[in-house]
């Protein structure tokens, strides 16, 4: 081999070197950064029973987006604590905000403010005969998926709020269910229609995105320096074999 072809050949290991090391550090602050972000936004919560199936069944493990009570809007699944409900963690789905009139049935279908809403993350055959009722302002109305067996608003409509929780009661909304590894929640359109509309996704997606994206550059960039190794070997076992048959 030349002493022209080493040169470029320990030029390139340079670069590459400096390039791994630079895809390594990214891949650290990328993969960490979105891991810390992640514990700061959101808490995880073990789900205690079957309210809310067939979207979170009991015992699985879902991340909620720490939130003020303010941000919450009509079809949000929620994290609360209210003293009367048993003062533990409990997750629940926002169908009516303070002013709302809501009820159920018609056709079918739960009502707000006489809006038929088209829930398809119910079951069949879901029907929580709920009196018309009017949330009181600051407050929000609460039911489970699993309208049949849920311990909701509808069994605390006689309590003082009309079966309504403050909006400071709330601890979270759930982006996603964790475990089972189920994925993100569909967004509630059924409620896009009333004032307010629906909430936007947190930012569950951007930060798994960084967490993976840092994995492969800290894997990638620390593969480079065995293959760079392994591939400027060869070359140079190919290369004396090439010398030596010009030799003979």
């Amino acid at each position: 081999m030349s002493s022209r072809t080493r040169r470029t050949d320990e030029g390139h290991g340079r670069l590459g070197s400096v390039l791994s090391g630079v895809a390594v550090a990214l891949g650290c602050v990328l993969f960490l950064g979105g891991f810390v972000w992640g514990a700061v936004l959101y808490q995880p919560y073990t789900v205690p029973t079957g309210s809310m199936t067939p979207t979170i069944g009991a015992g699985d493990r879902v991340l909620a987006q720490r939130i003020d009570g303010d941000d919450v809007r009509r079809g949000d699944v929620v994290v609360f604590r209210q003293k009367s409900w048993g003062n533990m963690p409990m997750v629940k789905r926002v169908v009516g905000v303070g002013g709302d009139k809501v009820a159920c049935c018609t056709n079918g279908k739960l009502t707000v403010n006489g809006k038929q809403i088209a829930e398809p993350y119910l079951s069949k055959g879901m029907d929580s005969g709920i009196p018309s009722i009017t949330v009181p302002e600051g407050r929000l109305f609460l039911l489970g998926d699993e309208r049949n067996g849920s311990l909701d608003s509808t069994a605390h409509l006689e309590e003082a709020g009309n079966g309504s929780v403050p909006r400071s009661a709330v601890k979270g909304r759930v982006d996603a269910v964790a475990w089972p590894l189920e994925g993100m929640l569909d967004r509630p359109s059924g409620f896009d229609a009333l004032p307010g509309g629906t909430s936007e996704p947190g930012p569950l997606r951007l930060l798994v995105g960084a967490v993976v994206a840092g994995a492969v550059l800290v894997l990638g960039g620390a593969a480079y320096g065995p293959v760079a190794g392994l591939v400027r070997r060869r070359g140079r076992g190919r290369g004396g074999v090439t010398e030596a048959a010009g030799v003979s």
